[in-house]
Parts: C-alpha cells; structure tokens; sequence
C-alpha cells in the first residue's frame, strides 16, 4: 500500500517509526546527541560517497526526530551534511546554444555580462550578472536555464540561501515555519523537528486515565490522508495509542467562525488567524496591518483552550499536517492550552511503531463539528464559515473576502492592502498552496484532497455552525 508521496517522506517515516519503538520500550537516552546503535544499523550506501557518510547522516536523522537542536528556535532544520548535490549557478548557458547571429541575449543584458567564444557560444559573467532573467526570455532556444536549489524556489520568503560550505541556510527572521522547504528538498536534507517523544511520555503518564487524560485534537485534512483505510478505522487506531478520545479541531473552527464573523462585522476589516504561517508572515513582512489581524486564537487553540478550562490537568495533542503549527503552540498565548504538535506523517510512524494495522480496526466515530467547521480545511473554506457566521447571527455585513491560496497571493493580497487599493475587507490567508490540505506534513498532497474535504464537510451531522455550537453549552 502507498502511505506517502515521495521516498523521501517514506525515509523519514522509518527514522520516525523506530525511534518511536525505541522509546516505548524505554531505551532511549535522556538526550538526542547520544544515539543508541540499535537506530543506526549497518546502512548501505545508497546515492552517497559512502556508507560513513549515508550513516552519519542517519544520525542527524535520529537526532531531529529525538527533538533536534534545542539552540535552534526554529521547528525547520538543516542536515548540512546531507545538503550539498544540489546545482546553484543560477543562470548558465547550456549546451542548447547554438551559436545564433541574433545575440538577442547579449542585446537584452543591462550589465554586460554576455560574452562569446570564437563560436560564438554565449557565455554569462558571474561577477556582473544580477539574475534578472531576461536573457533567459530572450533565448530563442531556451538555452539558458536558471539553476536555483528547490529549497529556495520553494520558498516564497527568501528565507533560504546558501553558506560557505554550499549547504542550504535559513533565515529564522525571514521564515515563517510553513515547511514548503521540507516538502520540496529531494534529498531530505530540511526537515522539521519532532516532538513525537514528548507525545510518548504523555501516553505513558495518562495510562487508565487516573492522572490525567490525553486528548488528540485532528485537523479536518485528516480526511485526505490514510487513503489505504477508512475514517473511522484511524480514529480508533489513534484510541489504541493510549488517547482518551479524539476530538474535531473543526468544532474550533465552528467557533472561530462564529466569532471571527462578529468581530469582523465590528471592526470593518480582518485578516485571519488561523494559518500560524500567515500570522508570521504579516508580523515579519507587513508589521503595519498586524493591528487587523484576529483577536481570535486559531480553531487548534481555541477548542484546546474550552478542553484545559474544563478539565485544567489534561493533555492535549494537535495532529495536522502543519509545520507551523510547531512553531505556534511555542507562543505565549498558545503554549498554555497545546502541549504538543505533530504532523500525520508522525502519526503514521507512531502508529506502525506499535504494530497497529488500521484495516483490521473497527470504524470509530468522529463528529463533533458542522460542515463549515470541516471545509477550514482548504482554502476558501474559512470565508465561507464566516459568511455564514454572518448569517447565522443576523449581522448585517457585506463581506468581500480574499481567500489567498498560497503565501505568494497573501503577499499581493496585503501589499494591496498597504496601499489602500484591495477591494475586500477580510483576507483569508492561508501559507499553503490549497490551504491546509497542501501542509509539508500531509501523507500525500493533490487536487483530490479538496474533494475529500468537502465530502467529508457534506458527511457531518451538524449542519450549521449553531448547532455544532449547541453541544458545548
């Protein structure tokens, strides 16, 4: 059965997988720069040099999904021995040149920095060229290619770019934790920290529920993951992990939707908060707006936050497929109401590291949310609560709204706004191409997810946000 996309997901799910088993049988050390051999097996090279370095490098591995470098406040990390096969020349002439007369190349450059040979091959000067790009246009023959590492063409930021020794360097000022890098590097060399052994520890305490319950909080977008079983049979198995139950993160976004709707009917003009991602990104890149950003907590922390004034002594695990999400529940406002994160693909990997086989798993229930809670889950979906959230309440607003898929329409969305010209009064900013259906922590990525959402959105048994609402009274 395929569980990932790519190998390289599958790669880190093994690491994942046997440091989990590892830690519940209670071997491993106190801290991740101590790696036990029994995680570092005798590797056979593979793309590498050699097995010394394919097996160093599994340890840097074991190192981030033990927790990773605790001096590194930022949840993405680089593995720089694993970085360095990746061409990063920029603009070059390739081979497709043919030695035209034209020199429409030369013609177009503003800085001279075409040259050419006794055949009249182009040549470009690296000490004059500033990578504009327009010789590339210009080439009749598409000769010149603009070599630019993934991990940098993935990110919208520019918070990537390369050090002394050519491995990859992330600006933790510029980054804003939404794992586009991750996803993208086809030698896994970026990834995000994992805090899988924090969740271990919390299930061990809260066996029998006498001390304390463990709650998982489950994103809408696990209901485009685990395509090789159903719903219902990952809800259980979440259960047999040792969780005293699993609960909506959309029955958050219902409230979320009910209030972030009468907040923006007060105020005239909102940004969401509920991307963590999009949240940074306006803080760092568009400090001016951030005075419009929600009051409202993200549906994460706000049904995390109704769970510990309940029950003040409980645990609370968020499973999504964010990255930035790691990075949110270290804020002051948030820290107090999440103890910990993790993606699905870390689930997958502590699931199979108790030898638990989905399909064989009775079908569990999960509905606790409306379907306008559920469609958080891609983008557009938060706009249409709101406007619903509307509805519901009887306010009377005119909603415009932005839904931004992806940061680079955030980005114009808000520069827009700095200038007075946006034509809406509630931007939907979601970090992620397709919302969070499309989050670096997914199992798999695709159009097919939206259809999921919304079938999974149609399938919940609260058909308004009020009723979904009405339980929690």
């Amino acid at each position: 059965m395929k569980k990932f996309d790519t190998k390289v997901q599958y790669l880190k799910y093994k690491v994942l997988r046997e440091v989990a088993r590892e830690a519940w049988a209670g071997r491993l050390p106190q801290t991740a720069f101590d790696i036990p051999k029994t995680i570092v097996p005798g590797t056979q090279p593979t793309m590498r040099c050699c097995v010394y370095k394919e097996r160093a490098i599994l340890g840097e591995r074991v190192k981030i999904a033990m927790g990773g470098d605790p001096r590194n406040e930022n949840v993405i990390q680089v593995i720089d021995i694993a970085c360095d096969e990746c061409p990063m020349g920029g603009y070059e002439v390739t081979s497709a040149c043919r030695g035209c007369l034209a020199h429409r190349c030369e013609d177009v450059c503003k800085r001279g920095a075409i040259s050419f040979d006794h055949n009249h091959v182009a040549h470009i000067d690296k000490s004059k060229c500033v990578e504009c790009g327009m010789c590339a246009k210009v080439c009749p023959y598409s000769a010149i290619h603009n070599y630019i590492r993934p991990c940098e063409r993935a990110c919208k930021v520019k918070a990537i770019s390369m050090d002394e020794s050519k491995a990859a360097h992330i600006d933790n000022d510029k980054c804003i934790a939404c794992g586009a890098c991750v996803y993208q590097c086809p030698f896994g060399a970026i990834t995000d920290k994992s805090y899988i052994l924090q969740i271990i520890d919390m299930l061990k305490g809260s066996i029998g529920n006498t001390k304390y319950k463990t709650y998982a909080i489950v994103a809408p977008s696990i209901s485009s993951q685990f395509t090789y079983a159903k719903l219902g049979q990952v809800i259980t198995g979440i259960k047999r992990l040792g969780f005293f139950t699993v609960i909506e993160a959309a029955l958050g976004a219902d409230m979320v939707a009910k209030a972030e709707s009468k907040e923006l009917a007060e105020h005239g003009f909102l940004t969401s908060s509920c991307c963590p991602a999009f949240v940074n990104y306006i803080q760092k890149n568009f400090p001016d707006l951030e005075k419009y950003i929600s009051g409202n907590l993200s549906p994460m922390a706000t049904i995390s936050k109704y769970l510990k004034d309940k029950e003040p002594d409980c645990k609370i695990v968020f499973i999504g497929p964010c990255t930035a999400k790691k990075m949110e529940v270290q804020r002051e406002e948030v820290k107090q109401y999440v103890d910990a994160v993790m993606t699905f693909e870390e689930l997958q990997a502590l699931i199979d590291s108790r030898d638990i086989d989905l399909t064989a798993l009775e079908e569990g229930v999960l509905d606790n949310a409306s379907y306008f809670g559920r469609i958080f889950a891609r983008s557009g979906g938060l706009a249409d609560a709101v406007a619903q959230g509307l509805k519901e309440q009887n306010l009377d607003f005119d909603l415009k709204a932005c839904s931004c898929d992806g940061i680079e329409e955030c980005r114009i969305a808000l520069l827009k706004k700095s200038k007075n010209v946006l034509d809406a009064n509630f931007i939907e900013g979601m970090a992620c191409v397709g919302g969070c259906i499309g989050g670096a922590g997914c199992l798999t990525h695709g159009e097919k997810n939206k259809a999921e959402v919304d079938k999974y959105g149609r399938e919940a048994y609260e058909k308004t946000i009020s009723d979904a609402l009405s339980v929690l009274k």
